[in-house]
């Protein structure tokens, strides 16, 4: 496993830490005590995939703003939407469709 800053190890600790307590008062709490905090977590929740997914917008040429793989930047909707997608809506987000026909690494070969 590679090494971690100790800052963005507090952060993921932090953050799943708070998950954990989340998911256990989901499951424990009464109905009097859980309601005025799913609110106020829907509400983070809501407005934390808003800030998300609004620096994970469509390029005009297709690709996503915030995603690359190298110098090359991924397709939209990339794995941030399809993920909201999953989450939120409950199903599958379908790959796109070609427009071009794949590359052949073979035709060269093919023709001698």
């Amino acid at each position: 496993m590679s090494a971690v800053w100790p800052a963005k190890d507090d952060t993921r600790r932090a953050v799943l830490a708070r998950l954990a307590a989340l998911d256990d008062v989901a499951g424990k709490a009464d109905s009097p005590t859980l309601l005025p905090l799913a609110r106020t977590e829907l509400h983070h929740l809501a407005d934390g995939w808003r800030r998300l997914l609004t620096v994970h917008c469509a390029e005009p040429d297709g690709s996503c703003a915030s995603c690359r793989t190298g110098i090359r930047a991924r397709r939209w909707p990339c794995p941030v939407w399809r993920a909201a997608h999953e989450q939120l809506i409950g199903e599958r987000v379908q790959h796109r469709q070609r427009t071009l026909s794949p590359r052949n690494r073979f035709t060269r070969l093919s023709r001698r």
